[in-house]
């Protein structure tokens, strides 16, 4: 009987992560999506999304990125995600992309989760 609470539990945790995922497809899109893609069957007019936690930042072949971003040597990380949606322009000065200010912590999560299953580039 002790089960039954945890099951549930870990049934109401996928739930939620899945209602994550799809409210940040939906805010990628509303946010995000005019200007990246987040895999190579779209168009762009930045560079492609698919894989990007974990990539270096400015690594994209064939974008090209402003001499801040080439030289930024940081890697895309959660945190650094979060820091770049709040304030890009802070977060690496001489970026060619404009500001985006998603700063509610909340929205960045989710848009987190939905990029965190889309998977790298083959």
């Amino acid at each position: 009987m002790a089960l039954l609470p945890t099951a549930a539990l870990a049934e109401d945790s996928q739930t939620f992560e899945r209602i994550k995922v799809e409210a940040g497809a939906a805010l990628f899109d509303a946010s995000c999506r005019r200007c990246h893609a987040t895999d190579a069957s779209h168009e762009s007019y930045g560079p492609k999304l698919e894989g990007v936690i974990g990539r270096a930042a400015g690594s994209v072949e064939g974008y090209p990125y402003s001499k801040a971003l080439k030289s930024a040597g940081f890697v895309w990380t959660e945190p650094a995600l979060k820091a770049w949606m709040a304030d890009n322009t802070g977060f690496v000065p001489g970026t060619k992309m404009r500001h985006v200010g998603i700063t509610d912590p909340v929205v960045e999560e989710f848009i987190l989760a939905y990029l965190r299953v889309v998977p790298a580039a083959n």
